[in-house]
């Protein structure tokens, strides 16, 4: 499994979110807002207010755990339909996810994650309120 993060402009976030709905056995994903700004070319940096008050712009970042195998088509819809040409378009960066426990199938992935790891299933967590142990 893996994790799929992305910074996009708010202007893309439209057709990137569509394009990826439409993939077959789209895992789903997470969206917010958050505020980031770029590097500046040839290692220079702001030195008017004007420039230093626009440093920072509003971007949305896009988060999903994926299957290894959808990260590829994931990666390219989010770099194909998130490019303008324009410094700030974003960034997209994979990693690794150990575990992924969805909380509604809570006992089908600890059984699983405990299969694959040799530990006991459910063994690290507590029970829920109001259940037994």
């Amino acid at each position: 499994m893996k994790e799929v993060k992305a910074i996009v402009r708010p202007a893309r976030l439209d057709r990137v979110s569509d394009a990826l709905r439409k993939l077959p056995g789209f895992p789903g994903m997470s969206v917010g807002k958050v505020e980031g700004c770029s590097r500046f070319p040839s290692g220079q940096n702001p030195r008017n207010p004007k420039e230093a008050l626009t440093e920072f712009s509003s971007k949305i970042r896009i988060e999903m755990v994926c299957p290894d195998e959808m990260v590829d088509p994931i990666v390219r819809v989010i770099a194909d339909l998130g490019f303008t040409g324009q410094a700030g378009d974003g960034l997209v960066w994979v990693t690794d996810v150990i575990h992924r426990v969805r909380v509604i199938e809570r006992d089908a992935d600890l059984a699983a994650m405990a299969a694959a790891t040799g530990s006991p299933a459910g063994a690290a967590v507590p029970p829920a309120a109001g259940e037994t142990p």
